[in-house]
Order: C-alpha cells, then structure tokens, then sequence
C-alpha cells in the first residue's frame, strides 16, 4: 500500500465513520466501481481504531467520569454501601450505554449474512437511499427533552436496535442511532453525545477481536508497513475529530437532514452505474 492510499483510506474513514453517510456502503461501492484496492484486514481495523480515539478526544470527559463511576459502584457493592438519591450522570449513563449495547449481540448470529449484503452494490445504493429518508425525516421531529436523567432503558434498547439495523452496508450507524434517538424524544445534543458515546463498546470490542485474528493469521505486522499504517491512522483521527465537532454543530442547528441530499444523489447515481453495468474497475 502506497503512503498517499494510506492517507486517502484514513481521510474517508475520518469522513463517512461519523458524517451520516455510511462508511461501510461507501468503501464497497468505490471498490466496485472504482477498482479501488480493499485494504488489509489489520489496516482496516487500525482505521476503526482510529476513529474510536477521535471520539475518546471529544468526550474525554464524559469517558473518565464514567470510568470513575464505574469502579466507585463496584466499590460501593464490597463494601455493602448503597448509593443515596439519584445515581450520578455518568453512573446512569453507564447503564444506558450497556443496555444500548445488547442488540450488538444478536447481530453477530447473522455478521456473515450481513456483510455478504455488501456484494451487492444495487442492495447497497437503495440503502444509501433509504439513509436519505431517514436523515430527511430527522429534522422534521418535533425537539426532545430527554437527557440521561430520565431517558428510560426502553429508549436507549430501541437506539440499540437501530444501530444494529445500521450494520447492513449503506445504512449510516450515526444517522440511523442519531435519528432515531430524536424520534424517542432525545433533547438533539444528547442524542449526538448518546449515539458516538454507544459506537466505543461496539468499536473498540470489534477492534480487539479483529487484531487478535490478525495477528494471529499473519504473525504480527510487517516492519516496512508501520510508517504508512501510522499516517492512515492520524489522518483518520484528526479528520473523525472535525468530523464530530461538524455533526454535533449541524445537529444543534437542526441542520442534520442536509447530509440526505448527498445520500440521495450518491444513491442515485450509485444505482444508475449498478443497473448500466458501468465500472473502471480492471476485468477480472
């Protein structure tokens, strides 16, 4: 892999991980019609990973209180005290994360199904089509109250369940997960601080199990190959951090639809070269 596609791979990933419009469909549909090379396995994690460290930058804060929350309640159950009054935020927000979660595991009975989607670059485009719609109807709802304090368990399962839905290529994890907090009555920033908070388990789980994998088929990682694996994953990091603070700023606003207009016409013109038969990708 040359060091301008390490670079060019990081800035997409930095791009479509967290803008609305589906990091997974736009890999599979360039590397359709473009011929674009797939990137190795460990690359392609080490991009997610990444990402996830752009989050970690943005929501430091929420993350070490969480963590401190975290210990503190095990403390608390040792020793037999109980916590008096309204658990903290950050405690709370633990156990939203946690029960948002759970759907995650039941998509990974069907993961191979799902990925197998993504060979299909049709299936793909009526999904970034689909994407449109829903981002579409997003700014459309009517403004939410609910923060962690009194958003129910139930809120944050449904949230979970569409980011499992969002794992099928060309539907957006953030948009899908961001959307459909709004629609449960999320106050809009805390439906942003909610859905990229929910991606860290998710990530950070799938990254540790695909680098084990990795390095265990592989042998470990080839030493001319750090310096261009370490630029991809700054540019993706710096570029998810922008990336995040857009999102964020588009969402307050009530501008967050404006990303449907793109998944509508890139799904169009996606499915008019899928039906056509268009590629510049080399015959196999």
């Amino acid at each position: 892999m040359t060091t301008l596609m390490s670079a060019v791979l990081g800035f997409v990933q930095g791009v479509a991980e967290f803008l609305p419009i589906s990091s997974s469909g736009h890999l599979t549909l360039f590397q359709h019609f473009f011929g674009m090379p797939e990137p190795d396995q460990l690359f392609n994690v080490l991009l997610h990973f990444a990402t996830l460290l752009a989050v970690c930058v943005v929501y430091w804060r929420d993350i070490l209180e969480m963590i401190g929350e975290f210990f503190r309640f095990f403390g608390e159950l040792f020793s037999r005290r109980s916590y008096r009054g309204n658990p903290p935020e950050a405690r709370r927000m633990v156990l939203l994360l946690i029960v948002g979660t759970l759907p995650l595991f039941a998509v990974l009975l069907i993961n191979d199904q799902v990925e197998a989607l993504g060979n299909n670059p049709i299936f793909v485009s009526c999904a970034l089509l689909v994407t449109g719609c829903i981002l579409f109807l997003s700014d459309r709802m009517a403004k939410g109250r609910k923060t962690t304090r009194n958003a129910t368990l139930t809120d944050v399962l449904l949230v979970g369940v569409a980011q499992g839905f969002a794992t099928v290529p060309g539907l957006s994890r953030s948009g899908c997960t961001i959307s459909a907090g709004m629609a449960l009555g999320f106050d809009r920033k805390f439906a942003v601080r909610y859905s990229f908070l929910l991606s860290l388990p998710a990530v950070l789980g799938a990254t540790l199990l695909k680098v084990l994998d990795v390095l265990e088929l592989e042998g470990g990682v080839p030493e001319e190959s750090i310096p261009v694996y370490v630029l991809g994953m700054a540019v993706a990091a710096v570029v998810g951090y922008f990336s995040i603070k857009l999102v964020n700023l588009l969402a307050a606003k009530g501008k967050f639809g404006a990303f449907a207009y793109y998944c509508w016409g890139a799904g169009l013109v996606f499915l008019a070269l899928s039906i056509s038969g268009w590629t510049l990708a080399p015959a196999a």
